[in-house]
């Protein structure tokens, strides 16, 4: 909503996400100027982690009570159409009032954030944890990603800004950003592709040198920065010599950090991405037809998505009563519900569940129940990201995307389940995040063979050149579509 963004924010990051801590114009990096990242790096892995599963833990209690525990006492079915409309309504009218009445707003309208954003004021912290764990727990068609990346992303930046002063700026937004992704992903390797992608993206837009640990104190902020400038960018960028030092060099802080944030949640919640899908058989001819169709067919679907994105999101904004948070998040939620009556109750939440509901029994459902569901998931992923809910994408697109492959299986058997889920999740991945390397991991490990790898790297072509240079599902302030 026009009004949800908070106060002005601590300096920018750079639009690629935060600069990645490297070496610029001093002597390369060295094992005395690297050392003194780890422990700070290891902290920061472990915090991010924790608050992730903190969070989870408690939107998992309160979702039991709003679909088990309060259904069964007022006597309800848990996921009657009813109770799903009521459910999801109050939880937009929650969200609403939180974003409404809390200070800070529970930062910016989230159609103009992305995975990694600048830091957000420490204020923004209390109200978007508490929305974000409300949506979690509701049902809305979300994943927490993107509030979670943000609210340790500034959390870090504060707290490392006064216990560090004269460290460089840029290596507190990275260093979050790689724990809370590491988290989510229970391994480091997610977030040294999105954080290495990020590297390559401030290179080739010619920004100048980054601060890291080859630099002097301080030196990643300066009174020479020019308007608009992100940290780490100085006056004249792009004219001076590019970062010193290897790509792990670069990386070196952010992976401890993605390492100890991964670590601690596989210890503490053991998480899998493995779908328990039918193994793969090997790689055939027909597997390779099949898989350059499905993934540039899921590429076209979620650029679909993309597209309705602007027009739903000004739809939200136009009517004059959806213009604030309150009656937008509870119509927004109003219609989650009515979507979540037509598509069954495993179109609800973020679906990493569901997903795996779906992907164990993939002969329980007819082509056309994986189509509707593939459709109204992206329908309340759309809705929700629209109105004015926290959250990320990335989940919610898995769903739809395991749906969808799962619908080529139904339509036509030859197609291997296994390559058809992970296919379709990849070209949904790539028109919904536009990341390259992420979308091709995620789809990677859902199958949980190798095998099938090689074929995934040239699906990717056709649907990459689908989605490239097109518009994202992200906003800028004035509505027009990010490129």
């Amino acid at each position: 909503m026009a009004h949800d963004g908070p106060p002005a924010a601590p300096p920018p990051v750079p639009p690629s996400g935060p600069a990645v801590p490297s070496s610029a114009s001093s002597p390369a990096p060295s094992a005395r100027t690297l050392l003194p990242l780890v422990v700070p790096s290891l902290a920061v892995g472990v915090a991010s982690a924790l608050v992730l599963l903190g969070v989870s833990a408690v939107a998992d209690r309160l979702e039991h009570v709003l679909w088990q525990s309060l259904p069964d006492a007022l006597g309800i079915g848990r996921y009657s159409a009813l109770w799903m409309i009521v459910t999801l309504t109050a939880t937009g009218l929650a969200v609403g009032i939180v974003v409404r009445l809390v200070p800070g707003h529970a930062g910016p309208d989230p159609a103009t954030t992305g995975l990694i954003d600048a830091p957000l004021p420490a204020r923004v912290v209390p109200g978007l944890l508490l929305v974000t764990g409300l949506a979690l727990a509701g049902g809305v068609s979300l994943g927490p990603e993107n509030p979670i990346t943000a609210v340790n992303i500034a959390l870090v930046y504060w707290l490392g800004r006064r216990a560090a002063p004269r460290a460089p700026v840029a290596l507190w937004p990275a260093l979050a950003a790689a724990g809370t992704i590491g988290a989510l992903f229970g391994t480091p390797v997610a977030a040294a592709l999105i954080l290495s992608e990020s590297l390559a993206a401030g290179q080739g837009q010619g920004q100048g040198p980054r601060p890291g640990p080859g630099q002097g104190p301080g030196q990643g902020q300066g009174p020479g920065q020019g308007p608009g400038q992100g940290p780490g960018q100085r006056q004249g960028a792009g004219s001076g010599p590019g970062p010193r030092g290897s790509l792990w060099d670069k990386l070196f802080g952010p992976l401890i950090a993605a390492g100890a944030g991964g670590l601690t949640t596989v210890l503490v919640s053991h998480p899998t991405f493995d779908l328990g899908l039918p193994p793969y058989p090997g790689t055939g001819w027909g597997d390779l037809a099949a898989a350059l169709v499905i993934a540039p067919v899921a590429a076209a679907l979620g650029m679909a998505v993309v597209y309705a994105f602007p027009h739903v999101h000004a739809l939200f904004r136009s009517l004059p009563l959806l213009r604030h948070p309150v009656p937008a998040l509870t119509a927004g939620g109003l219609v989650l519900g009515l979507l979540g009556t037509l598509g069954g109750q495993l179109t609800l939440f973020k679906g990493l569940a569901e997903v795996k509901t779906l992907a164990a029994d993939p002969e329980g459902w007819s082509a056309g129940s994986f189509a509707l569901m593939t459709v109204v998931k992206l329908a309340a992923l759309t809705t929700a990201a629209a109105c004015g809910f926290r959250g990320g994408r990335i989940f919610p697109a898995v769903f739809a995307g395991a749906a969808l492959g799962l619908c080529a299986h139904a339509l036509v058997p030859a197609v291997q389940p296994s390559l058809g889920v992970v296919c379709a999740v990849l070209g949904v991945l790539l028109a919904i995040t536009r990341h390259g390397w992420l979308s091709l991991f995620t789809a990677a490990v859902l199958a949980a063979d190798t095998t099938i790898l090689p074929l995934l790297c040239v699906a990717a072509l056709p649907a990459w050149l689908l989605v490239t240079g097109r518009p994202q599902m992200r906003l800028h302030e004035d509505g027009t579509p990010a490129r």
